[in-house]
């Protein structure tokens, strides 16, 4: 079956597609008719515009979505940089201070944590680029052990964020609605949209990727046709859900919520006497979304070869490069393996992308797993050009197996994000976390046999002028 069984139930109503034009309403009668911001919008509440791109962004690229609401989302006292959070120049995951490296890296598993909550538990790992300039990514970890404060929002003004769950499940509320994300399912929190993550199941741990510039989109398919890969109907997004914490004004109320901003990866907070989560009703195609991994449509060779991984790519954010990504997700799901005479786990590669690679459940076919091995909530890094491929044990597997058809992965999921750009580490990721596999570049790859045998009687001086 090409959906996941999850162990944690589903428990809301969700539209489907992917950058689909939605509408809905929890209310009935909360969407104004053939206009967008009337003289007075229904209910007496109010119209306010959220847009994911500049005005007159091509329509094929243009995100915005109307909101009504109790109360606009400016009416809140100003700001202040807070002492809080993962991203001051004092921390070791401070962004200032990556350093570039061409090493192959691999960490164990990382840290569970249950003094910290979805924000606080965020650690930037690695990334490149600047907010400021909406030119980049951020690469992350999250280890949390307690729901954010119900009196709490968070959002991002640096970029959307992509969150692949790994261990437990993420309760989020949004402004727009409720999403539930489980392991094997991923979602989009796009820039600027307020959220709340709650844990229904207890400590979580996961991956996630912050997109500072453009929004992802789904892979140009090509020859493959019209459907495979991830299929927008599989994607969906919240139903409108609001609370009522509020008084007569923006300033009065008898509760008072924490919104936590970060801008320029760094954190700053507010405190507002009235819910963020007051809209009603929404129409438009920015929003968050979720998708089950499971659902992707796997393509592969039936003939030779094991084609490029890119044939695994779920979402993609394109760069001005026409075929080159800014940032590319990429899974490596259960499927079956039939080529002829061929080496079926991924080749020796060196590559102008850089790879970050996370894995949700099981083994990777082209890693031992294990102690010190590649492990589920553990990561690798293969920076631009640093070579990587099957470790030994893999390599002297594969070329020796029985090739008959063969289902690979089945219990597993390895994902990958890639990106063109050059990317740094942080000292919490090198240093800090201590999950660094230090031997691992000789323990992969130390082993590796020479099997070349120069053949009697060939000369290898067929470069040289006689």
């Amino acid at each position: 079956m090409p959906v996941t069984t999850f162990e944690f139930d589903e428990k809301y109503k969700y539209q489907n597609g992917f950058g689909s034009y939605l509408e809905t309403e929890a209310i009935s009668g909360a969407l104004p008719i053939a206009q967008n911001s009337p003289q007075k919008p229904p209910y007496g509440l109010y119209a306010e515009k959220l847009s994911g791109t500049a005005f007159t962004a091509p329509r094929h690229e243009n995100k915005q979505t109307w909101l009504y609401r109790i109360l606009p989302s400016c009416a809140h006292p100003p700001f202040a940089s807070t002492a809080d959070g993962p991203f001051k120049s004092d921390r070791p995951t401070d962004p200032a201070k990556l350093e570039y490296i061409p090493n192959q890296l691999r960490w164990d598993p990382f840290d569970h944590d249950d003094r910290t909550d979805f924000v606080s538990g965020l650690h930037l790992v690695a990334g490149a680029g600047d907010p400021t300039l909406k030119q980049g990514i951020g690469m992350y970890i999250y280890a949390a052990g307690k729901s954010m404060d119900e009196h709490s929002a968070f959002y991002s003004a640096d970029g959307d964020l992509l969150i692949v769950a790994q261990h437990g499940t993420l309760d989020i509320r949004t402004e727009l609605g409720w999403l539930l994300v489980r392991p094997m399912e991923i979602c989009v929190i796009p820039r600027g949209i307020k959220y709340q993550v709650h844990l229904p199941s207890g400590p979580v741990r996961g991956y996630a990727l912050e997109l500072y510039q453009g929004h992802f989109a789904l892979p140009e398919l090509g020859p493959i046709g019209s459907n495979c890969l991830a299929n927008a109907r599989d994607f969906q997004a919240p139903v409108a859900c609001f609370s009522e914490d509020f008084g007569a004004t923006a300033s009065e109320g008898p509760s008072t919520y924490t919104i936590t901003v970060k801008f320029n990866n760094s954190l700053f907070q507010t405190k507002q006497a009235h819910t963020p989560f007051d809209v009603v009703a929404w129409h438009g195609n920015y929003y968050p979304y979720k998708y089950d991994l499971g659902r992707f449509n796997t393509i592969g060779s039936i003939s030779y070869d094991h084609p490029d991984p890119s044939i695994f790519t779920v979402l993609s954010a394109p760069s001005d490069h026409p075929g080159t990504a800014v940032a590319d997700f990429v899974i490596f799901p259960p499927r079956w393996l039939v080529a002829e005479d061929t080496f079926r786990p991924p080749w020796y590669h060196r590559n102008t992308m850089s790879e970050f690679m996370g894995l949700i459940a099981g083994e990777y076919d082209a890693k031992k797993g294990g102690q010190g091995g590649f492990m589920p909530g553990g990561a690798s890094l293969h920076n631009v050009m640093s070579g990587h491929g099957p470790d030994a044990k893999s390599f002297e597997g594969a070329s020796n197996a029985e090739l008959k058809p063969a289902l690979v992965g089945k219990g597993s999921c390895a994902f990958m994000f890639e990106s063109c750009l050059m990317v740094g580490v942080t000292e919490w990721g090198l240093k800090m976390c201590k999950k660094v596999q230090e031997g691992y570049s000789e323990e992969s790859w130390g082993g590796v046999q020479v099997h070349w045998k120069k053949p009697d009687g060939v000369s290898a001086d067929g470069h040289l002028l006689k």
